[in-house]
């Protein structure tokens, strides 16, 4: 189907599949109600618009003859870009010479493969927001998942402000009348994505799951967003784990851990979904469930065991029936408000760890509706719903993987497993869609499960870390090399369906990966070194009589702490004109505050090994020239290899110790010193560069079409002549990438 009918033929799929739908509300947040936002206004001005395109399809198709709108000049006619999330050089390279990855193989061996330069900081929202723009982070503006809110101190998402208050439909005067909800989405990212430069010019493109896509912006083309999109209540993720076992301890932070009893086989415990937007006070909405077991087992070999859940209220309830360690299809789950005619319609999977002889099941966290989406997760609003219909429910949550259960132990590596393939596959199906639908034009998918099967799964290369301590250390040990293989099968699939004259393929990640064993707390160095100080009243460690403080910087005195971290690399100076009770000076007093803090971490040595932490510190005014470097942290910490931020300085605490073991199954990470994690690039053609940066896609997509490329991106086309080089950032004590060992 030509790239201009794709649009036509998702309207159309959806006027005609789509049968009585029901209304969808938009959730604006946790705790902040719903703006009302109708599904069924929706799919009918769908339809509408459906027909309209059918009518004016003629007349449009004309206009493009006439203007040359659309039309591609050059051989290359379709651009497919795979995305690996946290796909490793090192460990790519790896499993070629084992022969698992025979189609990268191939490709590195007629085309082109190597390292690709990632983005500073190293981490996922900032190196796909580089992606897309083809600038760096003081130009997109995004420097970390969170960042401080200058005015309170408090975290904030860094990608998207949402906002909820009222609208006065008619003022008199100093009167208000028939005030109406409002509410607002706002993607923070800035810069303009390459594919809204090819739609200018009328050249279709197909994006599924590219980060830092929600809220989805308008463009000639379609657009499934990724990570960020919130869940049903509003948050990045919230599991919910029902049970048995009093000995489970409430989780760090992830979601909910609920005891329940246990009547003879009988269960029965509500789900919670989103606030009601009715309540006079805050109050969730719940969905009652009846848990029956039928025969009880662990989901060992000869004792499965089986759970039937009988879900909503007696007389319409939904009978779902799994066996223990399986997952259950999506299941939709429709919050109904006791105080008005508000409902929200959310999808979830349930998976059974057991009955016997503790009980628990796991549920994910409550996804947005794809076929009834509460909050815009799509470009046009229709492509969620056509794909839910044509291909089946799948996951919507940014972070769908649900890292933080496998954290807190709710489930284990299989249950892991298990869901991370269930969405790959929703990807694949999701991919292959866009592949028969868009035949020109580009289309790029980003696949998120080598990321965080790396991310779990990274301790079992690695006999010594400290998180295999009490865990299994061998179902899982082969999983990071298979899920690479999988992913190379994925890439013999799509060498398949392409033309090698037209198409052009290209597969990149954003960042690699190495072992996170240690935890280095910068608030708590920064309070030794006198550089944050604690208020008088601040909690004290029991053991060590030192001050410390809670989780988002609670207990910080403000009017005497020079500087702080948030997030997972940076360093914020409190400075006077920025933070609300900044003390520190610009000009003379903050150079040296940061040359201070930089040249003491630059000598921080972990007590437990000897070895230094840092390979670089890095100040934003040196490595940084856009106009957001005002906004960013004023340094990043270069970790080497095997350190990162520990896991309550990422959230703002300021414990007794600088240095911990990191023993959560989040065993692998990249939050380093960028030069350590580079991604990596695939070609089917040779590439002009052997130090390509992960800012060239941009420009590389546009020269592929015969597009100019806008003199604000720093990245330059991988083929044909480039321009000059950008500036590379080198560590004067350690100019090349440090060497690294792959355990096996």
């Amino acid at each position: 189907m030509p790239r201009n009918r794709t649009l036509l033929a998702i309207f159309l799929a959806c006027a005609f599949m789509l049968a009585a739908p029901d209304p969808a509300q938009a959730y604006i947040g946790p705790g902040a109600g719903f703006a009302v936002l109708s599904g069924g206004l929706v799919l009918v001005g769908a339809l509408f618009l459906a027909v309209a395109i059918v009518f004016a399809y003629p007349i449009k198709m004309a206009m493009r003859l006439l203007t040359g709108a659309g039309r591609i000049k050059g051989k290359t006619k379709r651009v497919v870009i795979i995305g690996f999330d946290g796909m490793d050089p090192q460990l790519a390279q790896r499993f070629m010479d084992e022969g698992r990855m025979p189609n990268m193989k191939a490709m590195s061996e007629h085309g082109s493969f190597g390292p690709l330069a990632t983005s500073y900081p190293s981490m996922s929202p900032v190196a796909w927001s580089s992606f897309t723009t083809g600038v760096d982070a003081s130009r997109h503006n995004i420097f970390d998942f969170i960042t401080r809110d200058p005015c309170t101190y408090l975290p904030i998402l860094s990608s998207t402000e949402i906002r909820q208050g009222e609208k006065a439909l008619l003022k008199i005067g100093k009167f208000e009348f028939l005030k109406k909800s409002t509410s607002s989405i706002r993607l923070l990212r800035k810069g303009k994505p390459w594919w809204a430069i090819l739609g200018e010019k009328k050249i279709f493109s197909n994006i599924i799951r590219v980060p830092i896509t929600f809220p989805p912006e308008k463009f000639h083309g379609a657009c499934l967003s990724g990570m960020c999109v919130p869940d049903l209540k509003g948050t990045q993720g919230s599991f919910t784990f029902w049970t048995t076992d009093k000995a489970l301890a409430g989780p760090e932070a992830g979601g909910d851990v609920l005891m329940v009893a246990r009547d003879r086989n009988v269960l029965r415990c509500p789900i919670t979904g989103p606030a009601d937007p009715g309540a006079s006070k805050p109050e969730p909405m719940r969905i009652p469930m009846k848990i029956e077991v039928l025969e009880d087992g662990d989901g060992s070999e000869g004792n499965k065991g089986r759970v039937r859940l009988s879900i909503g209220t007696k007389g319409s309830e939904q009978v779902v029936e799994i066996g223990v360690k399986d997952y259950s299809d999506w299941v939709t789950l429709e919050f109904v408000s006791k105080f008005s005619k508000v409902k929200a319609s959310g999808i979830a999977r349930f998976y059974c760890m057991g009955t016997a002889p503790e009980f628990g099941l796991y549920m994910t966290p409550i996804q947005i509706d794809p076929a009834n989406p509460a909050m815009p997760i799509s470009h046009p609003t229709v492509y969620s719903i056509y794909l839910a219909k044509k291909l089946g429910p799948f996951a919507t949550l940014g972070l769908a993987e649900d890292t933080w259960a496998l954290n807190e132990r709710v489930i284990d590596e299989e249950a892991f497993w298990k869901q991370s393939l269930n969405i790959w596959n929703e990807r694949r199906a999701q991919l292959f869609d866009a592949l028969k639908n868009t035949r020109k034009g580009s289309v790029v998918c980003v696949f998120d499960g080598t990321d965080r099967v790396s991310h779990m799964f990274h301790r079992y290369l690695d006999a010594d870390h400290p998180a295999n301590e009490g865990k299994d250390t061998e179902w899982g040990k082969d999983k990071v090399a298979e899920i690479y293989a999988t992913a190379d099968r994925l890439i013999g699939e799509v060498k398949g369906k392409l033309n090698p004259k037209r198409d052009q393929l290209l597969i990149i990640s954003d960042h690699g990966f190495c072992q996170f064993k240690r935890g280095v707390n910068l608030n708590a160095w920064l309070r030794d070194n006198g550089f944050l100080v604690l208020k008088a009243d601040a909690p004290v460690d029991e053991e060590s009589g030192v001050p410390v403080s809670r989780d988002w910087l609670q207990d910080v005195d403000w009017e005497q702490t020079k500087a702080f971290s948030l997030g997972l690399t940076g360093l914020f100076i409190n400075r006077k004109g920025r933070e609300r009770n900044g003390i520190v000076e610009e000009g003379e007093e903050l150079h040296q505050v940061k040359a201070e803090i930089k040249a003491g971490l630059m000598k921080l040595e972990d007590p437990k090994t000897g070895e230094r932490v840092f390979r670089d510190v890095f100040d934003a005014d040196e490595i940084f020239t856009g106009p957001y470097v005002f906004e960013a942290p004023d340094l990043f910490a270069g970790y080497v290899r095997g350190y990162r931020n520990a896991w309550n300085c990422a959230t703002g605490a300021c414990p007794a110790e600088v240095f911990s073991d990191n023993t959560k199954s989040w065993s692998g990470d990249h939050c380093i010193d960028p030069r350590e994690v580079p991604g990596v690039v695939f070609s089917d053609t040779p590439i002009n560069t052997q130090a390509p940066n992960l800012m060239d896609l941009g420009p590389t997509v546009l020269r592929l079409f015969g597009l100019p490329i806008p003199g604000y991106m720093q990245g330059q086309p991988l083929f044909g002549p480039r321009g000059p080089e950008a500036p590379t950032v080198q560590s004067e004590a350690n100019p090349e990438p440090s060497e690294s060992k792959v355990v096996a």
